[in-house]
């Protein structure tokens, strides 16, 4: 009997993992074997991989350990064992880069300020420096050893070979040239000459690139916790324990052990434990914090509900359907996690460059030692010459060129109410052509407000909307606040109500003064035979026609009038939509609404393409279409189900109003919830990567304009730091430029 041939699936972690080259080099490796597709994306280090029958999972971790990484399967016992460790991998590379910092200011003044230069200073510079080259850059060192093991370069490479080129040279200068002699200056001279390299060192050169590298890793570190915190986001909204119904009682027993088939009570206010089918009460569930709409939803025997759902009304009886993976919650989880991690690796900057620098750098150092021992110079001078190309183009301003011009432009973006997530968000928003944006919540404001008034022939709208207000005050429904709101806000006081019925998912019924009154859905009405007149009747069909929510009052045996509820569009919303017009940004309504509503809101904000009745599942199918077609997608959205959308999305734009899970799975954060910030944040993200390119333009121009002095033997070693500073100033002074971004 023949093996099956069917093909599986699994995830991977990584670790070990450095830069962008990294996930490639696993990638490629893991693509040779038979039969096996894999992408490895370096943001969340996580590998997927389908394989055939023939190659195990084994195989799969052990080619990757081959390649110089380490790997095991991905379980929720790892997600759970990495939120309860003590300390993250950026608190790790925290610690790190304080020390490292604390270590390495003395060595960079005593080098660079010649008045702090006491009789043996050299030594302490030595002593300081020593533990933040070798403790400090331990992981660039380890993973530039990887990367020659397998013949290739990157950043990696090129900050280890240059730190411990300057750092060998500095203690061979003070152990065997002038460096170490009592009374050593490094003074200032901006001469070009050949001179003994033997009397200097570098010590702040393997010190300062050290601390600068780190830094850079630690913001991008933390940035990717950040994001890798949405799917934890998401299976924590679930409700922790349930009320079962067995063996004639109730017992509360944690939601783990909830069986497909068994019937558990909702109470009001708390979460539905798992997705069922109502067998017995009626109520209305809060949906908001799963899908972002504000109306709560009906709910009788018979009706589905989904789990981590709010009961907002009565006691239900809901029979489970679903459990564990299979729940909507636990899917909607695997969305976001596929949607992340189908995402490019991210490629950055610097090592893309760097990918062409570095071999050419070594090149040159090796030909420059090699021709001038040809030369028939000393060994001294032609080592220092080799070494002073690695010197110089040890990527000082290049450690400092992504971060310092992420943290201005991040710290700009905070005081504007924009959170960009990390340099990989940038490259996003410089392509982006389409902007999807969900309605309730990001185009509208998501609350329910009353929109209309409308008497019965020769009544009166106030009088109508005080009695139904008096109704409503004994209701917690979110369209009683609104109708009670519509009231405050029109100076009405409601007279007190007495005798108070709820009729779940129908409406509300009480004594106001001397009138019986009933409000609410016409199904209702016909329970007391009051019959609703044509024009009320027209006037109720007209509003639900627009996805409006329309209520009927009556009282004394007589419909007086309809109240027109609705989600109210943000005052904002239009002028926003303009401002992303004048970016060239196509805009595109998405929402779950039925498609007259979603026109009425499109045409009053200046949207002409809008994509209606959409399932929350399926806004991850729509921005995948979208990018089918060939455009570049932003999405912004507030709900748990945009999350999926969100991470799919080339660039993910989250209202800070809304839900954790959406604000996690974006890229780029909206605190106040403006709709208007969105052109803010695009133009403020473009501003940022342009400053980036334009500080790795000059930082590597910087080098490669003195690899030829450097590689004629003719760099002053003070010439050398007087370009590195100047190439770091000039990168620092570049990106504060942002902190005046409007």
């Amino acid at each position: 009997m023949s093996a099956p041939t069917g093909e599986r699936s699994v995830e991977l972690d990584i670790g070990g993992m450095t830069c962008a080259s990294c996930a490639a080099r696993i990638e490629k490796k893991l693509n040779r074997i038979d039969g096996v597709t894999a992408t490895v994306n370096y943001a969340t280090e996580k590998a997927r991989v389908s394989f055939p029958s023939s190659v195990s999972a084994e195989d799969l971790i052990e080619k990757v350990v081959e390649t110089g990484y380490t790997a095991q399967l991905h379980t929720t016992e790892t997600d759970a064992a990495e939120a309860d460790s003590g300390s993250s991998p950026a608190q790790l590379l925290r610690q790190r880069l304080l020390i490292s910092l604390a270590l390495a200011v003395p060595v960079i003044a005593l080098a660079m300020v010649p008045a702090l230069q006491f009789r043996n200073w050299q030594w302490l510079s030595l002593t300081l420096a020593t533990p933040v080259v070798f403790w400090g850059g331990a992981a660039f060192h380890r993973a530039a050893w990887a990367n020659a093991r397998h013949a290739s370069a990157t950043m990696d490479t090129l900050i280890s070979l240059g730190t411990l080129a300057a750092y060998a040279w500095s203690v061979y200068a003070l152990f065997f040239g002038e460096a170490g002699m009592p009374g050593m200056k490094h003074g200032f001279s901006l001469a070009v000459e050949r001179g003994s390299s033997a009397a200097n060192i570098y010590l702040e050169v393997a010190a300062g690139v050290i601390v600068f590298i780190l830094a850079g890793r630690y913001f991008e570190t933390r940035a990717k916790e950040r994001a890798g915190s949405a799917l934890r986001a998401l299976l924590e909204m679930g409700a922790k324990d349930v009320a079962v119904l067995r063996e004639g009682g109730e017992i509360r027993v944690p939601v783990e052990q909830l069986r497909i088939g068994e019937q558990f009570l909702v109470r009001p206010g708390e979460k539905v434990a798992t997705d069922g089918v109502v067998v017995e009460g009626n109520s209305a569930i809060d949906m908001s914090m799963l899908t972002g709409e504000s109306v709560p939803v009906e709910v009788g025997p018979g009706d589905q509900v989904v789990g981590a759902t709010v009961n907002a009304g009565g006691v239900l009886t809901v029979r489970a359907t679903r459990i564990g993976s299979d729940t909507q919650l636990a899917q909607m989880a695997k969305l976001v996690e596929q949607a992340q991690n189908g995402k490019a690796p991210v490629q950055r900057l610097a090592d893309r460059v760097a990918g062409v620098f570095v071999p050419i750098v070594i090149a040159i150092s090796v030909a420059t030692l090699g021709f001038w021992l040809g030369a028939g110079v000393s060994i001294a001078t032609a080592f220092g010459a080799a070494v002073a190309v690695l010197i110089i183009a040890c990527p000082c301003a290049l450690g400092l060129a992504t971060p310092t011009a992420l943290l201005v432009g991040t710290g700009r973006g905070a005081q504007l109410g924009i959170l960009i997530k990390g340099p990989q968000v940038l490259e996003s928003t410089r392509r982006i052509d389409t902007v999807v944006l969900d309605k309730t919540g990001t185009v509208t404001t998501g609350k329910m407000t009353l929109a209309q008034v409308i008497p019965a022939d020769g009544g009166d709208a106030a009088e109508l909307l005080a009695v139904a207000a008096a109704v409503e005050h004994g209701s917690e429904h979110p369209v009683a606040r609104a109708i009670v709101a519509g009231a405050a806000e029109r100076g009405l006081t409601p007279e007190p109500v007495r005798q108070f019925v709820a009729h779940g998912g129908k409406g509300v019924q009480g004594l106001v003064g001397a009138r019986a009154v009933v409000v609410g859905r016409t199904e209702l009405l016909d329970d007391w035979s009051i019959t609703v007149p044509e024009s009320l009747a027209a006037a109720k069909s007209e509003a639900e026609a627009a996805g409006r929510t329309a209520i009927v009052v009556a009282w004394d045996g007589a419909a007086r009038g309809v109240l027109v509820i609705a989600d109210a569009i943000k005052d904002s919303s239009a002028e926003a939509i303009a401002d992303m017009r004048a970016l060239g940004l196509h805009p595109v309504l998405l929402t779950g609404d039925n498609a007259a509503a979603a026109r009425t809101v499109a045409d009053r904000v200046g949207i002409d393409e809008v994509i209606a009745q959409v399932l929350p599942s399926d806004k991850l199918d729509v921005v995948k279409r979208l990018q089918d077609q060939g455009r570049v997608v932003a999405m912004v959205g507030d709900g748990v189900n945009d999350a999926a959308a969100l991470a799919q999305a080339d660039l993910g734009l989250a209202m800070g109003t809304g839900t954790d899970v959406a604000i996690e799975a974006g890229d780029i954060t909206l605190v106040r919830g403006d709709l208007r910030t969105v052109a803010t944040a695009i133009r403020l993200s473009r501003a940022t990567l342009r400053t980036i390119k334009g500080n790795l333009f000059w930082a590597f121009g910087y080098n490669v304009a003195a690899l030829p002095l450097a590689a004629a033997g003719l760099l002053n070693p003070m010439l050398a730091g007087g370009a590195m500073a100047l190439s770091s100033v000039f990168v620092v002074s570049n990106s504060l430029r942002l902190r005046g971004f409007r």
